[in-house]
């Protein structure tokens, strides 16, 4: 891939966005750029935690594996969004979650210890990161607090509607997503089971509410779905 069209890229990570472009130079000279296969995994649990990643094309999801083997989706991170930020807290331990692309992915690896003398060189930066793991712990917290709070059908619509909101497409009064996620991992996204997933989409589609195929939703009623979330 060449250099600029890196560049490029790196440019339009949402961290990175008004930036100045001497620093966006610098983490291009600094980082690499590699295609990541559908399901191939890009870091694991038990790994050391030295690099910090940017995504350009695909999804990936961050998921946790308990000692019994039950993997727990934490989240879904797609292009122009940054992951494994956590090494800029504890560069060199292991980390405690897994990156696996859920579709054809391209990723940008830095290392962090690099990343974090620029942090420390622009106020701008380092606020635009600590805003990001911020939002995205929140992201987590309302998704523990609803799996407390709301029944697996709120839980659902609730998927749903963020879902759409984050990665949707609006044409024509219908938002229409391209999916990697099965519907298993829609189901570890929820607290729920697969067959109970499968069962509430059907019903969210015999409603009017959406239609979905293996790689697309098309939300109809995107109102009527967040009256669902509760």
């Amino acid at each position: 891939m060449k250099s600029q069209s890196k560049f490029w890229f790196l440019k339009n990570i949402n961290i990175l966005e008004g930036i100045e472009e001497s620093l966006v130079q610098s983490i291009d000279r600094m980082s690499s750029m590699s295609s990541v296969k559908k399901h191939q995994p890009i870091y694991f649990g038990d790994e050391p935690s030295r690099s910090i990643f940017f995504l350009k094309d695909g999804h990936v999801k961050i998921s946790r594996i308990s000692p019994e083997g039950k993997e727990v989706i934490i989240d879904v991170i797609g292009p122009g969004e940054i992951f494994g930020e956590l090494s800029l807290v504890d560069a060199g331990e292991g980390r405690d979650e897994v990156a696996e692309a859920l579709d054809d992915a391209l990723v940008c690896a830095m290392d962090a210890s690099d990343f974090q003398r620029m942090m420390k060189d622009s106020p701008e930066l380092n606020l635009e990161v600590t805003k990001r793991i911020g939002m995205r712990l929140r992201k987590v917290q309302k998704r523990v607090s609803d799996m407390i709070f709301k029944d697996v059908r709120q839980r659902t619509a609730g998927f749903l509607v963020e879902y759409a909101e984050e990665f949707g497409k609006t044409k024509n009064g219908l938002i229409t997503i391209d999916s990697p996620l099965t519907h298993q991992e829609i189901a570890l996204l929820t607290g729920s089971a697969r067959q109970t997933t499968t069962a509430i989409l059907d019903e969210f589609r015999s409603a009017g509410l959406l239609e979905f195929s293996r790689n697309h939703f098309v939300i109809k009623d995107f109102e009527g779905l967040k009256r669902k979330s509760g």
